[in-house]
């Protein structure tokens, strides 16, 4: 199931994917890493997370997190556990925040993915991201799609 992230319960877990999924591939310094782990609870609040789990009391699995800009969904954040890879929750996060955005009139969704991310880079065009640029100085892929 899809659930609306519970800080207290869930923010220590969405941590340590960071930690383990998302920032093994950043091309970012140790200091760079280091300003972005503390600038995450302010991005959380910022935006929307979404939580994967098997039922509502569990654990979570993966997560979701985005911000609506206008007609812009962007996709900031987006992990899950390895041992629940591949068995489609990051799919289901995602259709949940594409439909969320689009009924709030969102009309195109775009995500920036780390340039040594190939699997993410996979998955993204698998969910019908289409490559708009490569960023040099952030050595990042801007990938969008029409909602």
């Amino acid at each position: 199931m899809i659930r609306y992230r519970r800080p207290k319960q869930d923010d220590t877990f969405i941590m340590r994917l960071i930690d383990s999924q998302l920032v093994p591939i950043s091309h970012l310094s140790p200091a760079q890493l280091e300003a972005v782990r503390k600038d995450v609870p302010k991005r959380l609040s910022r935006g929307i997370t979404l939580i994967a789990c098997q039922r509502y009391e569990d654990d979570p699995l993966g997560f979701v997190h985005f911000i609506l800009h206008g007609k812009l969904l962007y996709i900031d954040m987006l992990a899950v556990a390895p041992e629940s890879q591949r068995k489609r929750w990051g799919n289901l996060l995602m259709v949940h925040a594409e439909k969320f955005a689009a009924s709030r009139g969102c009309t195109r969704a775009k995500v920036m993915v780390d340039a040594g991310n190939a699997s993410g880079l996979s998955f993204y065009r698998k969910m019908g991201y289409f490559m708009v640029r490569y960023h040099t100085l952030n050595q990042c892929h801007e990938l969008e799609k029409a909602l």
